[in-house]
């Protein structure tokens, strides 16, 4: 349970003000349309973060414990800093489309929006450090769930009521402390 609610916990704080809420927002403006979203946030998601866990389970089998115990720390800390830099998103030119097509465009755009971000690096980090390739995949669709489906439901006015620079210092302290443990498991370890 551990893991599930580690990655819940750090993915929503750390989604907060991220370019794919940015675009949860700009296509809930857009279309008006909840339900398609929200299903192409949650496919896009599985997808991506089951890829990313996958990864970081392979990395974790592949490394040494020493190396991999090194490595997460690192990516911890990075990700604790990381976080810090809010994203921007430039608004692109979305047409009106069909419930389906909308799904389709969410799905897409948010799988590629999420390749390289933040959230899908900490997937990768998270899966290694925990080996538990369904928690972690879980723990972080649900984070991106609960950071995404708010901004769809309320659009423009839910993120100008967010304190995202308290949101954002409170997930760069998780990912720090987390970095801290792990390298405490990485002294031990030696």
């Amino acid at each position: 349970m551990h893991p599930f609610l580690t990655s819940t916990a750090l993915v929503a704080l750390a989604e907060i003000g991220d370019k794919t809420q940015l675009l949860s927002l700009l296509l809930a403006a857009r279309y008006r349309a909840p339900v398609p979203i929200v299903l192409g946030i949650l496919v896009a998601t599985l997808a991506n973060h089951g890829i990313a866990a996958g990864v970081g389970d392979m990395l974790a089998r592949v490394l040494e414990p020493s190396i991999l115990n090194w490595a997460v720390v690192l990516s911890f800390v990075a990700m604790g800093l990381w976080i810090l830099v809010p994203d921007k998103l430039d608004e692109e030119d979305l047409s009106k489309r069909s419930a389906r097509g909308i799904f389709l465009t969410t799905a897409l755009s948010f799988f590629l929006a999420e390749m390289g971000d933040k959230t899908q690096v900490a997937t990768v980090a998270l899966a290694a450090r925990f080996s538990a390739w369904i928690p972690v995949v879980a723990g972080t669709t649900l984070g991106m769930l609960l950071a995404n489906v708010p901004a769809v439901l309320f659009g423009h006015r839910f993120a100008d009521r967010l304190p995202s620079r308290w949101i954002h210092a409170v997930a760069a302290v998780m990912f720090i402390v987390l970095g801290a443990l792990a390298l405490r498991t990485a002294l031990l370890t030696r």
